[in-house]
């Protein structure tokens, strides 16, 4: 028998014959023969506001959750209509609120309150099958009367490292049940019309301490677990197929000589659907386009090279300056901006773990001169050096940005050192808010500025109040 392939999501086995697939990626699983999945969201809930006792996702990482556990849910379907095994480990539930995108109002002016609705939402919502999760937690498991002859050896195998987590209701077949109480904590749902089964098993620790040794590599144990773990699973598949065989239906069957009228009644359903959702799909597209270009700006918190370049020519224009970005055969300049209050040149530069040098005020001073020198240039434009160091750390425990040199280098040079993280808090509010005195004086703050730049405060009366409520 071939090798069969397969991937696993949201862990990771020592076994170089398995694929890895991370959870918060757009991958297919249609490539694979055995899916092993793991409906874990903590990447998600990490650093969140609170709301009834459970972590509330901003509008953003409720989209990017809502995105993925959608496109799981959409992946094991296919996966079992065409035949795959998708094995899926209970892992525990985890419930959260997202944003649904509507907002209400109330009050005027500085009064004014903006309510932002959630909703309740949890990792199960990937699993394609009515369940009726509820949190617990046991090791006391045993195979059902019925409907468990196929993981009979598994659970031999692996009933001592297993428990549950949850169970799962009574509208699915039970293939393991808890000790007391027989409730429901596994399942094998195989397709009506695929050789593909969706088989729920109780949880697994992937990661025990003694698969990992004090430098974090995989140690002996990792690899016999991952080979005991894919020949058991690789038996239970087989185990299916040969149980469970369906013919694919011939071509010449498809003809339409034997389709049933419920059947073509059907069809036209189905292709007024596939059309609202190819437009709802390109809607969406544009949307997340759109999105993307909006949250460009962060990408001063952390970014370097060219992404950090653009970055600060959006936030430039926020500021309401005319920015561009110069170079012909003999000069580049990252930035080149100018208002009423005058004309600057900027280079931009994102380090790692350290602060910013001198090198980058060479590189600028030079481009002051060479700039100076084109004809339709009268006088010297203002220098400024944009930094983003340490840019992989939080803001809170960065240093400064500018290395005691480059600070008194720039005084030398009348150069404006502008942090881009500062830079941001600006230009967020200034996309937020239209305010074109408070626009002005961060302008001439760079323009007035020798050494590091200090921004005016933003306005805490232009602040939106914000909370949650569940949508009724």
């Amino acid at each position: 028998m071939a090798q069969k392939n397969i991937v696993t999501v949201g862990f990771e086995l020592n076994n170089d014959n398995v694929n890895y697939c991370e959870f918060n990626s757009d991958s297919s699983l249609l490539d694979f023969d055995i899916i092993l999945f793991k409906p874990d969201i903590d990447e998600f809930v990490s650093h969140n506001d609170m709301f009834e006792g459970k972590p509330s996702l901003n509008d953003h990482m409720s989209f990017q959750l809502k995105d993925r556990i959608q496109h799981w849910r959409r992946e094991i379907v296919e996966s079992v209509d065409c035949g795959k095994t998708v094995v899926v480990f209970l892992s525990e539930l985890t419930q959260v609120f997202i944003a649904t995108g509507e907002k209400s109002f109330s009050g005027t002016g500085r009064n004014r309150q903006t309510t932002r609705h959630v909703e309740s939402y949890d990792n199960y919502k990937i699993i394609p099958a009515e369940l009726n999760v509820v949190k617990t937690q046991g090791q006391e498991i045993k195979l059902a009367p019925k409907n468990s002859e196929l993981i009979a050896s598994y659970w031999k195998e692996f009933s001592g490292e297993s428990s549950y987590k949850v169970t799962i209701g009574d509208k699915v077949p039970p293939c393991l049940l808890t000790k007391n109480g027989d409730k429901t904590v596994g399942s094998i749902l195989r397709s009506k019309n695929s050789n593909g089964a969706l088989i729920l098993l109780p949880y697994m620790d992937f990661y025990p301490d003694e698969f990992l040794d004090d430098e974090g590599d995989w140690t002996n144990e990792s690899v016999q677990f991952a080979s005991r773990l894919t020949k058991s699973i690789v038996t239970i598949d087989k185990a299916i197929k040969n149980t469970g065989e369906v013919t694919a239906e011939p071509e010449w069957c498809k003809s339409s000589d034997y389709k049933l009228k419920s059947e073509e009644k059907l069809d036209i359903e189905l292709l007024k659907i596939e059309s609202e959702l190819e437009k709802i799909q390109l809607k969406k597209e544009s949307i997340i386009n759109k999105l993307k270009d909006c949250g460009r700006l962060r990408n001063l918190l952390f970014e370097k090279g060219k992404p950090l370049e653009f970055s600060i020519l959006d936030a430039l224009k926020q500021l309401g300056f005319s920015v561009s970005q110069f170079e012909n055969g003999e000069s580049e300049f990252d930035a080149v901006f100018e208002s009423n209050e005058g004309r600057l040149i900027g280079e931009a530069e994102g380090k790692d773990n350290k602060p910013l040098n001198i090198d980058k005020l060479r590189q600028l001073a030079l481009n002051i001169h060479e700039d100076l020198e084109r004809k339709e240039v009268e006088s010297p434009a203002k220098p400024v050096l944009f930094g983003n160091a340490y840019r992989l750390q939080k803001l809170s425990e960065r240093n400064d940005p500018f290395t005691t040199k480059c600070h008194t280098a720039s005084k030398t040079n009348s150069t404006a050192l502008v942090f881009t993280p500062d830079l941001f808090v600006v230009a967020k509010y200034l996309s937020d808010n239209k305010d074109l005195r408070f626009a002005t004086k961060c302008r001439k703050a760079i323009l007035s500025s020798v050494g590091r730049v200090n921004f005016p405060e933003v306005p805490k009366e232009k602040t939106t109040k914000k909370a949650d409520t569940n949508k009724t």
